[in-house]
């Protein structure tokens, strides 16, 4: 009888380690299952309008033309105003405190209602700290990348005048340079949610742009130059994806 036992028990052995294994596999599947939802907690995306105000020290700068012509005239021109313009973004939520994604945006600035304008076109990948305060979630982030600055200039008169004592040709009725330029966009701002899968989000940056041209048209701007007009900008848009764990 005792024989008979002992060789039952040896037979269940081995399936019993069988069931074993795959229970601590199972646990095991299921840790690092709860491990990584822990670290990857969501998904977002969508689009934002913003608006702003940029400004310059100066009308040279504003438009990086050296051939505006009479420096009086060039003196009445505008160098500031108001910028709008769209945008989108792409994010993924890391350990319910932090988004790492990527953005891009274009923004017009219109001048002297004669067609000219800056237009920014710019996009790179960001990084941003947010916690949860019920529906609401403050971030505070940063976004580095590249892109450029294109001015157009067209006078408000037929020919732009040549100063006075001076034998060169060169000066332009009309005029466009293109300047391609490093990012770092500083923002703030907070998320409202909607629900698990869309929220509003409001936030303000100011872009930091700093180039080179090699345009003859332009300025010598060098890499470690910050490039104007800059100024503050308001976006609100709104996001969908999986925004709560």
């Amino acid at each position: 009888m005792r024989k008979q036992l002992l060789l039952i028990a040896l037979l269940f052995l081995p399936l019993c380690l069988v069931a074993q294994e795959q229970d601590d596999s199972n646990s095991a599947g299921k840790e690092a299952k709860r491990s990584s939802s822990r670290i990857l907690t969501g998904l977002s995306g969508g689009m934002m309008l913003h608006a702003g105000y940029m400004f310059s020290d100066s009308p040279d700068k504003i438009f990086s033309n050296t051939g505006l012509g009479n420096p009086d005239y060039v003196k009445a021109l505008p160098k500031d105003g108001a910028c709008f313009g769209l945008g989108g973004t792409l994010r993924l939520h890391l350990i319910d405190h932090i988004h790492l994604g990527a953005e891009g945006h274009v923004s017009t600035m219109p001048l002297m209602k004669t067609g000219s304008n800056v237009r920014n076109a710019w996009g790179g990948a960001l990084c941003d700290y947010y916690f949860n305060l019920g529906n609401v979630r403050p971030i505070l982030g940063m976004t580095v990348g590249g892109g450029a600055m294109r001015r157009l200039y067209v006078p408000d008169k037929e020919a732009v005048a040549v100063p006075a004592g001076t034998t060169d040709s060169t000066y332009y009725n009309a005029s466009y340079t293109r300047t391609p330029f490093f990012l770092m966009d500083p923002y703030v701002g907070m998320e409202i949610g909607l629900g698990s899968h869309m929220a509003i989000i409001v936030r303000i940056d100011y872009l930091l742009a700093f180039g080179t041209s090699k345009s003859s048209l332009s300025e010598n701007v060098q890499w470690s130059n910050f490039m104007t007009p800059g100024g503050p900008r308001l976006y609100v848009g709104i996001l969908f994806g999986k925004l709560k764990k």
